[in-house]
Order: C-alpha cells, then sequence, then structure tokens
C-alpha cells in the first residue's frame, strides 16, 4: 500500500486503473481504493440501494483510502465523501471502463479514423449510465499523464489516465459530480505529462481541443458541442455549382482582426463582423471570402499563421457556436467561405505540440527535417500513420462541423520539398536520392481524396510557388489531386510590370503575356494576397507609377486585365479601395479614404468587376482551359498594348479585351476580331464614375471585313490612357 501512495502522491503510478477503484483480491474478496487528495473521509454506498456498504479507512495523508470488504460479488457503487460541513456523493472515475472501443484505436493505428475529433479530445458524453466528460489524448511515450483542470484545481494526482497500450492513446471519463469541483463544459484543462524517465513536461493543451482560452491565457475548454440549428441546407446541397472550375469565383480575403475593429481598436466578434462584413462583400460582389487562419494561435504577429489549435477557432472574436453562426450567415447570405489551414510547420509554444510526449512525436527528431529555418517552426512527421491521420481529421473537422466550403492550404511549397530554403548540407534526401518530401506527398494526395470524397461541392486550393508539376489534376492522374492552385509565378511578374515606369514597360513586354504560356497548366487563382501589402512592399496602389491621377489609373487597368485574364480571383482586404499605406494587422483598414472620390471609384470598378465576372459566361466559364482564350496581339511591346478574346462555352457571347498599359491615348486603333457583328463596350475602367478622364467608343463599334493579326475581321476604337476595354462581341 506504501508504495502505491507513494507513486500516487508523486503523480507516477504506472498503473491507476489497475489499483484505484473496485477490484477482487487474491481472496476473492472486493477491496476498494481511492485516491482524493481534497476529501476528508470516504464511504461506498450501493448505488442502486443508497445504503452505505462501508467507510474507507485512510491510508495516507496524502489522500489514499481503502477497504476491504466481505463482499464478494461486484455491484455499481458511489463514494460518498466529507469535506468539512458539506456531504457529497461522487462516480468514481476509476470504476469505468475505456470510451474508445477496438475499431477507434485499430483505425487510430493504421491513420485511417475518419472522425478521430469525435473520440481524442474532451467531449461532454455519457458513458455507463452516467453524465460526464471524455478525455482521450495521444502521448505513447509518457510514463504518465493526467487531465488537469479547474475541476481538480489543476492536481495532476486527482485524474491520471489510463493508458491503451495498442496505441498510446490516453483516457478517462469523469463523471460531472466526480472532483473537487463539477466538470463540465465551460472547464478549463490541460494535460500533465510526464516523460519516460517521469520528468515533468510543461502542462499541454488538448491537441484536438475543440476550444481555447483567449490569448495570452492557453488552456484549452470543455465544450458542449450543441446541436446546431443550421439554416445553410439550401446553399449545401446547391454549392457545387458555386465552387467549380466553371464557376466565376471572385475570393475576398480577410483578416478578421483587422478588417475592422470597434472605437477603442479592440476585436469585434463574429456576430459583429457577420453583420459589417456580409452585406459589405455582397455589395461589392465577390462570391467567397477566405477567412486568414481562424485555428487557435497564441502570437498575433504570426496572422494565425503559427497554429497552436488546429480544431478550434480562436477564441479572439467569440465562441465556437459564434462562429458557426458566422458562416451560417455568410451562406444563407449566398456567400462560400474558405478558410486558411496550416499543416506545414507549428510553433514551439511549450503548452503545444512540441516535444509533447518528452519525445519528438509530432515533428522530426531531425533538425534536418524537423526544424523550419524561416519561420523558427517546426516540421510535422508526415510519414508517422497519427501524425498525418490528426492533420487531416483537422481539415476535415472544419469541413464537417463548421460547413466551410473549401481549404486554402498554406506553403504547400515548403512541404513538398526536403531542401526547401536550406543550403547544401543542412537537408536530408528521401530515399532515392532525390529532395522531394515523400511523405509529405502521399500526406497531400490522401487529404485531397478524402475532401472530395467526403464532402461533395467543397474544394482545395494550394498555396504553391514552384513549378510542381500537376499540383491541380487528380491523384489518379499522377496530381496531388488539389482542386485549384494559386498562380504566384502571373502575380510576381505582373506586379514588377506595374511597378515600372510606362516609358520603360515596353521592354518588359513579356512580364504581362509569359503567364499565359503555362496558364492553364493548373486550375488556376490568380492571388493579390496579403504577401503582397506587407513586409515593406508597400500597397498595391503604392507600387504604381506616376502622379496620383496615373497611379489610380494604372491601378484600375491593372484590376481590368486581372478581372479578364485566365484564373479565379482573389483579393486582399483594403485591395479594392485603394488602400494606400502598407497593411497593419494591428488596426482597422483606412475606411476614411472612402471619404475621397478616386478611392470610392476604385471600389465602384471592383464591384462593376466583379458583376461582368459574374454575369459574363466567357469570363469564367472556361477559366481553366485553354479553349477559354486567345491572343489578338501579344507583341505590341512599342505601345505596351495588349488584346486578346475570351470564350465560354457554346452558344455563349465572346469578349474582346484590350489593355494599353501607357498613359498615350491610341485613336483610330485597329484591333483584330474573330467574328464579325456589334462589338459593345461592356466595360472601360477609364470611365468617368471610376475617376478616369472618360476616353471611350461611345458604346459599340462595328467590324469590318478587313483582317488583321491572324484575324477573319477588324474593328477601329479609341483606346483611353492606362485602361483596360471590354467588348461583348455580338455575332
Amino acid at each position: 500500500m506504501h508504495e502505491h501512495n507513494q507513486a500516487l502522491s508523486n503523480a507516477q503510478h504506472p498503473n491507476p486503473f489497475a489499483f484505484l477503484g473496485m477490484h477482487t483480491n487474491e481472496k476473492g474478496y472486493l477491496q476498494f481504493n481511492v485516491f482524493i487528495p481534497w476529501a476528508e473521509t470516504v464511504a461506498v454506498l450501493d448505488k442502486a440501494s443508497g445504503k452505505v456498504i462501508c467507510a474507507l479507512e485512510r491510508a495516507s495523508e496524502q489522500g489514499l483510502f481503502h477497504k476491504t470488504t466481505r463482499r464478494k460479488k461486484a455491484f455499481a457503487y458511489q463514494l460518498q465523501v466529507t469535506v468539512g460541513d458539506s456531504q457529497r456523493l461522487i462516480d468514481d472515475p476509476f470504476s469505468f471502463g475505456c470510451v474508445l472501443g477496438d475499431m477507434d484505436t485499430y483505425l487510430f493505428v493504421e491513420g485511417r479514423h475518419k472522425h478521430l475529433y469525435q473520440k481524442l479530445g474532451a467531449h461532454c458524453i455519457e458513458h455507463q449510465g452516467v453524465s460526464g466528460v471524455s478525455f482521450s489524448v495521444w502521448a505513447p511515450n509518457a510514463s504518465h499523464v493526467a487531465v488537469v483542470g479547474d475541476f481538480n484545481d489543476w492536481d495532476g494526482r486527482c485524474h491520471p489516465m489510463r493508458k491503451l497500450l495498442n496505441c498510446g492513446i490516453w483516457e478517462i471519463f469523469i463523471p460531472h459530480h466526480s472532483a473537487r469541483h463539477p466538470v463540465k463544459a465551460g472547464c478549463h484543462y490541460k494535460f500533465e505529462v510526464k516523460d519516460s524517465d517521469s520528468n515533468l513536461l510543461p502542462l499541454k493543451a488538448d491537441p484536438m481541443g475543440v476550444q481555447a482560452q483567449y490569448r495570452p491565457d492557453t488552456s484549452s475548454i470543455i465544450n458542449a458541442e450543441q446541436a446546431f440549428d443550421w439554416a445553410d441546407e439550401k446553399w449545401m446541397t446547391t454549392r457545387e455549382a458555386m465552387n467549380n472550375r466553371h464557376a466565376p469565383i471572385s475570393i475576398y480575403e480577410v483578416h478578421l482582426g483587422s478588417w475592422q475593429r470597434d472605437e477603442h481598436n479592440e476585436f469585434l466578434n463574429y456576430g459583429e463582423i457577420a453583420k459589417r462584413l456580409i452585406p459589405y462583400v455582397q455589395d461589392l460582389g465577390f462570391t467567397h471570402i477566405q477567412l486568414m487562419p481562424i485555428s487557435e494561435y497564441p502570437f498575433d504577429g504570426s496572422w494565425g499563421y503559427q497554429p497552436v489549435g488546429l480544431f478550434a477557432p480562436t477564441a479572439r472574436f467569440g465562441s465556437p457556436q459564434d462562429f458557426k453562426v458566422f458562416i451560417d450567415l455568410c451562406h444563407q447570405a449566398g456567400l462560400g467561405v474558405l478558410i486558411d489551414w496550416v499543416p506545414g510547420h507549428f510553433p514551439v509554444d511549450d503548452h503545444g505540440l512540441t516535444r509533447f510526449d518528452g519525445t519528438c512525436l509530432y515533428e522530426h527528431e531531425d533538425p534536418r527535417k524537423g526544424f523550419h529555418p524561416d519561420w523558427n517552426t517546426l516540421i510535422y512527421n508526415y510519414g508517422r500513420t497519427e501524425v498525418a491521420n490528426f492533420l487531416r481529421a483537422s481539415a476535415m473537422h472544419w469541413l464537417e462541423n463548421y460547413h466551410v466550403d473549401g481549404v486554402r492550404v498554406d506553403a504547400v511549397a515548403s512541404m513538398l520539398y526536403l531542401d526547401y530554403s536550406r543550403d547544401e548540407g543542412e537537408w536530408v534526401a528521401n530515399e532515392f536520392g532525390g529532395n522531394e518530401n515523400l511523405e509529405a506527398v502521399d500526406f497531400l494526395k490522401g487529404f485531397n481524396e478524402e475532401l472530395y470524397a467526403d464532402f461533395p461541392g467543397a474544394f482545395s486550393v494550394a498555396e504553391e510557388s514552384t513549378s510542381w508539376p500537376g499540383v491541380s489534376k487528380p491523384t489518379d492522374m499522377g496530381g496531388l489531386g488539389f482542386g485549384f492552385k494559386w498562380n504566384m509565378g502571373w502575380m510576381n511578374d505582373t506586379l514588377q510590370y506595374m511597378g515600372r515606369e510606362p516609358i520603360h514597360r515596353k521592354f518588359h513586354h513579356n512580364e504581362i503575356s509569359f503567364g499565359l504560356v503555362y496558364a492553364f497548366d493548373e486550375n488556376f487563382v490568380l492571388p493579390l494576397s496579403h504577401d503582397e501589402v506587407v513586409h515593406g512592399k508597400g500597397s498595391i496602389l503604392a507600387r504604381m507609377p506616376g502622379d496620383d491621377w496615373q497611379r489610380f489609373a494604372n491601378l484600375r487597368a491593372y484590376y481590368g486585365f486581372m478581372w479578364t485574364h485566365p484564373g479565379k480571383k482573389l483579393m486582399f482586404m483594403g485591395c479594392e479601395f485603394a488602400q494606400q499605406s502598407e497593411w497593419n494587422y494591428q488596426q482597422s483598414l483606412d475606411w476614411h479614404l472612402l471619404e475621397h472620390e478616386p478611392h470610392q471609384g476604385v471600389q465602384r470598378l471592383i464591384r462593376d468587376l466583379n458583376g461582368l465576372y459574374k454575369n459574363t459566361p466567357a469570363l469564367h466559364q472556361q477559366d481553366c482551359q485553354k479553349e477559354g482564350f486567345d491572343w489578338v496581339d501579344y507583341q505590341n511591346s512599342e505601345q505596351s498594348v495588349f488584346s486578346y478574346v475570351r470564350y465560354g462555352e457554346h452558344g455563349t457571347n465572346p469578349v474582346l479585351v484590350v489593355v494599353n498599359f501607357t498613359p498615350t491615348v491610341q485613336r483610330d486603333f485597329r484591333v483584330g476580331t474573330p467574328i464579325a457583328g456589334e462589338h459593345k463596350e461592356i466595360f472601360n475602367s477609364d470611365a468617368g464614375i471610376y475617376g478616369g478622364s472618360n476616353v471611350g467608343n461611345l458604346g459599340s463599334v462595328h467590324s469590318i471585313d478587313t483582317p488583321w493579326q491572324d484575324q477573319a475581321q477588324s474593328i477601329t476604337i479609341t483606346v483611353p490612357p492606362l485602361a483596360t476595354l471590354v467588348f461583348e462581341i455580338i455575332g
């Protein structure tokens, strides 16, 4: 008994469930062992009759009580605990069997548990007829794991967990009224973990916790996980039409902490954000909102890209229920919701995943594979089945429980290459001697296969900055299986071009045209993301050369070019009204700029471009197919004018686009066109309502039977300065 007491008192008993609770001794009699540090007296009651069976004897001052009875037949019991003048009746946590079944542990070891988030973590359940909370956590190399929280005064001796030897998961079921304080939704908790040598590690937040404390506090929170009354059935059953590669997808990227704040520069909650953001995005005509990471993260300056809680919406803006309300309202308003998801790395915060059980459990032991030099973070071990399962489960959790429509996977290139941002000697080649991370490749393929199989209408997007082949091709065709890929090359080339003085652009003509060489190799999204307005790059407007008029004209022409170029669209918040300063995550956008006409004009332009994009099949139906695009002239470097035709599916009118990237008006400018008929000017970025000079073509022009630029017909037009024109061809 003394050895057991010492082990329990030191929170290092090798098998507490084999000792605590009700057991049969070597003579066949029932023996009770209870460790309750806060109890003064403990008695055993027959649960059926309510009668006291025996009073337990105190075996130690630390809180061990025991008694051997004359009974031999096991029975359901409760404990009557006295503390001062109060007496409480509790269920003994060590009288309950395992919550996890054999199939759960088998699938976990295999890495194929599709609903891992329903099993691991903390869940309010009924077990063996009793209400309480089940806790489960994976820590195969630990010698001791206990759940600690405000319900047991953070005392690791009270609730040591049972280790399931076949999988390395530790678990315990704690009835609601079996601790010093009630164990219920809203309680804070962590896991107390000791390594294999019984060294105490920093308290760990729940890797699969679905709710977390508001930073800087780092505990997990027991969540009731109440059924949510979704009102988005119409959206969910029809969203495939909004989310496929033939649809007009125009994405507004948002950092919830800095889109708008209150008058005290404090965060808005999810509900208040919904009231303001949804009608704004609707009015501007975007089809989707993309949220920068909302998984719980400790450091505001990471913008969410160093998450610790991959299953918990950040508490900065409210509760998980509040976040569900936000998404539900988006869907009711006809807006899709994408989330940034970060499976590429995790921070080294002590309460997170780093050396979780005293070993490199989630990360690689070898820093050449497990440490990320760019961000001082740790890289997941994708080859470990349990880790891959954990990560996939995170993504599917957001899709299933929060109804998100898509997952944008951050920093895919850093996952794919073993030598990413590393010098010679700082990385380890794969088994074939190459630099490809084959385990990450398999992980990404498996993730995409599961997403598309289990969540119809949802899609995935890769932020992948290299020429890795087949990122958005199906896995059965040798691809990674993503739905779309960000076109980083297009973004870099075109922004570099736009930053040049117009007089120099003729020497860099290919920076605009080169993107069409590979435009249909992938299903591309054209991104003007947060990455383009930080780290000294300035705003998009700030990159434009010339005086104020020319800067705004350049911006309008560029946006017109982007919205008529093949590929889906993504724009970071603030770019839609020409934010002048670089993005600052610590404050609201500069909404006061909309008091000035040039900024109003850019915002109106984006509204009209989104309307044009959605209502013109030629501009979206074949965004990802070479049949949807044909150059008319990409060689006019001297005048820096580009012209091209966009085609929709059969039976739709094509459009002719002409872009002038100089401040010179081009009059009597002849352009080839493939079809005879009226060419109706349906967009002109130089229109006065946008802040332009109102140079145009009086509504429409008609083609003449004069071949030009390898086209059967031609038109003669006036091309405004620094402007994009769009003509609908009505044959």
